[in-house]
């Protein structure tokens, strides 16, 4: 078998992935995998032997390319002390409107999931990573959120997510997803001493 090439791995994953948004997971199958990346018929399999695997690569596609934007947003805010209800705004924002189909497919991925043991395991794997990840974006911006509340914090926010990216193209506004983020932070009681979140800065990031 010939070496498999990454950037081509990646563009099946992506085509994968604006075939769930666009046509639902009974519109992922290998020869549609490759109409839409444009690749020869059997690229798709050489890659990805069972539909499942195909599915389960889009799945880790999408959280590689959500933790590479969160990682750069986080770094970001910390160097310039940005307040965190800004980072999540603008996080959920973008994931909603410019990012909208990545999510639409990962939500697609999360529903089969309840009828596929492999994808459920797989998509529970990735899950336990992020938790690891967002804990250390919470260390590096000089937070101290208990490990169970960054976890309620991340159902909450696939929760807001699901409701916006299910919204009407178009319905949603940077002033409704602010004042989103800023009743799940106080629900999760993430803030410091002073009650305005918007006023919050991290120190020592500079």
């Amino acid at each position: 078998m010939p070496p498999m090439n990454p950037a081509r791995r990646r563009a099946l994953a992506d085509a994968a992935i604006e075939l769930l948004a666009s046509a639902g997971v009974h519109g992922v199958t290998h020869r549609a995998v490759e109409r839409e990346a444009d690749l020869p018929p059997g690229t798709a399999s050489n890659y990805f032997r069972s539909r499942e695997a195909l599915l389960v690569a889009a799945a880790e596609r999408i959280v590689e390319l959500h933790h590479a934007d969160t990682d750069r947003a986080t770094d970001q805010a910390a160097e310039q002390s940005a307040p965190l209800v800004d980072l999540l705004t603008e996080s959920l924002l973008t994931a909603a409107t410019t990012l909208r189909n990545r999510y639409l497919a990962i939500f697609e991925l999360q529903l089969e999931a309840t009828r596929r043991p492999a994808l459920a395991s797989a998509l529970a794997s990735l899950q336990d990573a992020a938790l690891q990840i967002t804990a250390g974006h919470h260390d590096k911006l000089g937070l101290t959120t208990p490990r169970a509340t960054i976890s309620t914090l991340i159902a909450l926010y696939a929760s807001a997510l699901f409701t916006l990216v299910t919204s009407p193209p178009g319905s949603v506004s940077r002033d409704v997803v602010q004042e989103m983020v800023r009743v799940i932070m106080q629900g999760c009681g993430v803030h410091d001493e002073d009650p305005g979140l918007g006023e919050h800065r991290y120190s020592g990031h500079r």
